[in-house]
């Protein structure tokens, strides 16, 4: 056996996937992973189940794992396997990672037949970041007793709608035409049955915007609403602001701990978020809805603080943006419930792919599009608006570009800490230079954040009273 090691440190490959090499006298070469790899070779391995049994499954990471496609060519309605149950079965095998060589898991294999048509690809190895390089032609004898077919959908022929918001009705129509048996109505609103804002959010948008607004005045609204007041005292009292004296009232949370405009916008967001229910079926191992929000909230507050001060927007509309954006998750829920339990086992097996292409596969509308939306039609600040719809396009230059570039930046810092269930992605340093930001000081901030992990969880447990997701 020819082996072949990269130059560079690299972590051990695991003692059965050495065995298993040698045993089967295949070449290959380790080298670390790295987002330049071409996706067409980058091989995605997953694990699925159903009641006859267990399947690993092999495809490249252009395409999604279509499951509808999968069920038809096997007949099976396979799904992701229980973390529970991939965890025992590597556990058994002493690896880290789920790998993908067939000839070391007890299990069937099966690969989408496009991985044949490449010279070279690289597959997991079972130690994560590191992967085994195989040429074409031990790949046929590492897939010998695997069987093939087609069942994913090339990934750059799945187009979201990241800057064409002139279209986000039609779409939204035509997607709720295609999954509802309802006659689409000319109104949207009529159609998919939106709630209506609730009056405590239209107080406190009448307070928000009201430029002689008083600490009193926000005060008797939250007093009114025992909810909100418990809340707002409940939150000043945390660890997280660390208050030096006991919170007596929700006049001393205000005034002296948290300040008019978080109050503000907390009690807004609190208002919208809590106006649809968090759905009951999500994918495995995804972030809370409300961690992941107050998390958002949390470091974008942070950024602010090291942003030049000439270029900082609004730090309350900017926590509100941060808090709220991923509203669009809990209106996909529930407009199209059967559908999004789909949207999430499809989310499971596609972990290499970003939200966004998942959801415009099946649905043809993404999140972004329909909670911005929802934000115009509840009469939300254009800003808000903005932060929501555009948070996905990087390179988005409007008016209130301020408030999607910074969560666009968030949600990345934010997810290689495991936090969100996106795949990992490079930040450029243009847009670091956008904001103002030094790359290490915006690291800096997150850190703060996770140190203080404990209050924050709190927090978003707060903010779901009912108990877990």
């Amino acid at each position: 056996m020819i082996v072949a090691v990269d130059s560079g440190p690299h972590p051990e490959l695991p003692s059965h996937v050495l065995q298993a090499l040698e045993k089967f006298d295949l070449n290959y070469r380790t080298c670390q992973d790295r987002p330049d790899l071409p996706a067409a070779q980058r091989v995605q391995s997953v694990l699925l189940e159903d009641a006859i049994g267990m399947l690993l499954v092999l495809f490249p990471r252009d395409r999604l794992l279509d499951l509808t496609l999968l069920a038809e060519l096997t007949g099976r309605q396979l799904t992701a396997a229980k973390h529970e149950k991939l965890q025992q079965l590597l556990a058994r095998q002493a690896l880290n990672s789920l790998p993908g060589l067939p000839q070391l898991l007890p299990v069937p294999c099966l690969y989408e037949a496009s991985l044949m048509q490449q010279p070279t690809l690289w597959i997991e190895s079972g130690q994560p970041g590191l992967l085994l390089e195989f040429t074409l032609e031990d790949l046929r004898s590492l897939m010998e007793k695997a069987s093939s077919g087609h069942f994913g959908v090339v990934v750059n022929d799945i187009r979201p709608n990241l800057n064409r918001p002139h279209e986000d009705q039609a779409e939204i129509i035509r997607a709720v035409e295609s999954f509802t048996a309802r006659r689409i109505r000319q109104r949207l609103e009529e159609t998919i049955e939106i709630p209506p804002l609730p009056q405590s959010a239209n107080r406190i948008i009448r307070l928000r915007v009201d430029p002689k607004a008083t600490v009193e005045d926000i005060t008797n609204l939250v007093e009114t609403d025992p909810a909100l007041a418990a809340q707002v005292v409940s939150w000043a009292a945390s660890p997280y602001y660390a208050s030096p004296s006991k919170v007596r009232s929700v006049e001393d949370a205000i005034v002296r701990v948290l300040g008019f405009d978080i109050v503000i916008n907390l009690a807004l967001g609190l208002a919208l978020g809590k106006t649809i229910t968090l759905p009951k079926d999500e994918p495995q191992q995804s972030t809370p809805y409300w961690q992941q929000a107050i998390y958002t909230a949390t470091v974008i507050d942070g950024l602010l603080r090291i942003m030049p001060r000439a270029q900082r927007p609004e730090s309350g509309m900017a926590y509100l943006c941060g808090l709220l954006h991923n509203f669009g998750y809990l209106v996909l829920a529930h407009v199209f419930p059967p559908h999004f339990s789909l949207i999430c086992r499809h989310r499971e097996v596609n972990p290499h792919l970003h939200h966004s292409q998942i959801e415009q596969h099946l649905l043809g509308i993404t999140r972004e599009q329909i909670g911005a939306w929802m934000m115009q039609h509840w009469g939300m600040p254009e800003e808000l608006y903005t932060a929501l719809r555009f948070q996905n396009d990087l390179h988005y230059q409007g008016e209130y570009a301020l408030y999607p570039n910074l969560i666009w930046l968030t949600v990345r810092l934010l997810g290689k800490h495991g936090i969100g269930s996106d795949p990992d992605q490079n930040i450029p340093d243009e847009l670091y230079e956008k904001l103002g930001i030094d790359r290490q000081k915006a690291d800096e901030v997150v850190q703060k954040v996770f140190s203080a992990e404990t209050a924050l969880r709190e927090l978003a447990r707060q903010m779901n009273p009912v108990g877990p997701r």
